[in-house]
């Protein structure tokens, strides 16, 4: 990793997706907390959360867009555009100015649909084959132990001078992140040329071409599965908290400072442990080690089986994410790679979004326990489905 680290265009990537990261994770929760502030409404404030994620159906036509055009110009215009969109939440003065929180989470949605297909699809431009994984990882990394930290120093920024101070530093981490793409010293792969292309098949390239390998095919379906049920965990959570241990709902934030540290220590480990596994391997291990951190959930609660099974939950999700991202790294043409990521954005998004509505209205009728075995149960057994079909190691894109 230190001999990788001493390539100045790998520095820029790293440096530049990790300072945005920060101020992604610091304006998300503030934006729900700043519109429960106006509003007094609970319901008002997750609403937040579904402008946020709305955009991701249109994650096809955001890889298009990547495919066709040149990635690096594209990106840094991308980072440069969300940094003036985040500065309209200077305007806001009132809980009649809520509307303009919603419109710039939903263009922030769009913005994050764009760029993190765009930053997928350009990273093998910048990184050999052999190194994605650990490059991917890295980033994994630094933005769990982000999590960690930047929606706390968010909350506190806002409740010292406002939501609008939250957004300028937002607004600076995009700046950064364009300034370290325009830095860039690479040659992009050719884009897509079709002389007379269909747009609906063009766009549709991305789902067929993950369906039309196995591996792939394999991987999305397990992530699919699996994100159709963790979702469960945003209400069950609570409750294991609130009823289980008895605690207020506030204890949470221990609860998910237990995670963070467990998916600091995955995408840590996913370095190692990818090159012995292979891509989907690592995928599938993650989904299982999901799993046994829900089992643990399951059990009598004390703050031993809810700190240990938060960190399990932590450590799984990186070699989830890592190991698929890789993988579609590595078996997609480089002209194809925006739109294999807008098929995985709509293909793991929309389960997500299910299942946690989906788990809200479960709770109401199912004890938590229940709820949390459920998951355990589906996410073992789809990472021990992934696992028997797994691939090797990759070295060369498809």
């Amino acid at each position: 990793m230190r001999r990788l680290l001493a390539d100045r265009d790998v520095r820029l990537v790293v440096g530049g997706q990790t300072v945005s990261a920060f101020g992604d994770a610091a304006l998300w929760l503030v934006a729900a907390v700043w519109v429960q502030r106006l509003t007094d409404s609970v319901a008002l404030a997750g609403l937040t959360f579904f402008f946020l994620t709305l955009p991701a159906v249109f994650a096809p036509l955001a890889g298009l867009l990547v495919d066709r055009v040149p990635r690096r110009p594209l990106l840094v215009i991308g980072n440069l555009v969300s940094g003036v969109l985040v500065l309209l939440l200077l305007l806001v003065r009132g809980a009649g100015d809520v509307w303009l929180i919603w419109l710039v989470m939903t263009g922030y949605g769009c913005s994050a649909v764009l760029l993190g297909a765009g930053a997928s699809a350009l990273l093998p431009d910048v990184v050999p084959a052999a190194q994605l994984g650990p490059v991917n990882a890295l980033i994994r990394s630094l933005r769990e132990a982000l999590r960690v930290v930047a929606p706390a120093f968010g909350t506190a920024l806002f409740a010292m001078a406002g939501g609008g101070a939250v957004a300028v530093v937002d607004a600076v981490t995009f700046l950064v992140a364009a300034g370290a793409l325009g830095l860039l010293r690479i040659v992009e792969s050719p884009r897509e040329t079709e002389e007379h292309p269909h747009l609906l098949r063009s766009i549709a390239a991305g789902f067929r071409h993950l369906a039309g390998i196995e591996v792939l095919r394999r991987t999305t379906t397990a992530l699919g599965l699996i994100l159709l049920v963790v979702g469960f965990l945003e209400s069950a959570g609570f409750a294991l908290i609130v009823d289980g241990l008895h605690r207020p709902a506030a204890f949470v934030g221990v609860t998910q400072l237990a995670q963070g540290v467990g998916a600091i220590i995955g995408g840590v480990t996913a370095v190692r442990v990818l090159p012995r596994t292979g891509e989907s391997a690592l995928a599938a291990l993650g989904g299982i080690g999901i799993g046994a951190g829900c089992a643990v959930w399951a059990l009598p609660p004390s703050p031993v089986s809810v700190f240990g099974g938060a960190a399990l939950i932590g450590a799984g999700l990186p070699w989830l994410a890592i190991g698929a991202e890789t993988l579609v790294q590595l078996r997609t043409p480089g002209p194809l790679l925006g739109r294999a990521f807008g098929a995985v954005e709509v293909a793991t998004s929309v389960p997500q979004t299910v299942s946690i509505a989906t788990g809200a209205a479960l709770l109401t009728v199912v004890p938590y326990g229940w709820v949390i075995l459920v998951v355990a149960v589906v996410c073992a057994a789809t990472g021990l489905w992934l696992l028997i079909g797994r691939a090797g190691p990759s070295a060369e894109p498809a």
